[in-house]
């Protein structure tokens, strides 16, 4: 599905980022052209879902969650405008991290200190929120606690690859996943970095290429990366949130 309907011609990365299911079954999208969530339909027109904050528009929706309440977690880099931080579209100041609450028409701002805010998980009591940040001179991870009323506190580096980026290590902070142990498989200098739920560096799936995702898939217990110009698969011994 497009990340951009438009008529004109634009550059940028336009098409769709993040992809997810929401909590009835629906393809829920992350369009970087458009500068929105939306929801696929059954006629396969989009359904926005979150387009503005505050009177002014999304720069462009990159990763996303659910918690299991139905509320919609996502990140609001500036990748999907030609010209990115300098684009005289851009809007907002800042690049932002959003709550949509389930059956809510705008989003609410969560934070705005995570400079280039990508991927974007909980862990699986959801009392923790982890994000990426893919951002050449901060190329870290974020965790935050989870509130009660979903809002989130004490965000604190979680893991910081930035030195591994410098020296030449392929890839930057972008998609990740959690498994039932609350394990953190995350794309990011060298391929897919695995962290355990305290921080620790377990270890890399090494893909030789700039690794932007991964999603558990079959039983759960197979990880599927985007790699490049590579989608590939290895089989581990767990199994991710969701199976």
């Amino acid at each position: 599905p497009a990340g951009y309907t438009g008529k004109k011609a634009r550059g940028g990365e336009t098409g769709s980022n993040g992809l997810l299911l929401d909590p009835a079954g629906n393809l829920v999208l992350c369009q970087h052209g458009d500068r929105r969530v939306s929801r696929l339909r059954k006629d396969w027109s989009f359904e926005p879902l979150a387009t503005h904050y505050d009177g002014k528009r999304l720069n462009s929706p990159n990763d996303a969650v659910y918690h299991s309440n139905g509320d919609l977690y996502f990140t609001d880099p500036p990748y999907g405008l030609e010209k990115r931080m300098d684009d005289p579209a851009k809007e907002l100041a800042f690049q932002g991290v959003y709550r949509l609450p389930k059956g809510a028409a705008a989003p609410v701002l969560l934070t705005k200190d995570v400079t280039r805010p990508n991927g974007i998980g909980f862990s699986p009591d959801e009392k923790k929120l982890y994000v990426a940040s893919s951002d050449p001179d901060k190329a870290i991870w974020m965790v935050y606690d989870v509130q009660d009323d979903g809002s989130i506190a004490n965000g604190k580096v979680f893991f910081d690859s930035t030195a591994w980026f410098k020296e030449g290590r392929l890839g930057l902070p972008d998609g990740l996943k959690v498994d039932q142990q609350g394990n953190i498989f995350a794309t990011g200098p060298g391929g897919v970095l695995v962290f355990a739920p305290d921080g620790t560096h377990l270890g890399t799936i090494e893909t030789g290429q700039k690794t932007a995702n991964c999603g558990f898939g079959n039983d759960g217990s197979v990880l599927y990366m985007t790699a490049d110009m590579f989608f590939c698969r290895i089989k581990l011994n767990t199994k991710g949130l969701g199976f």
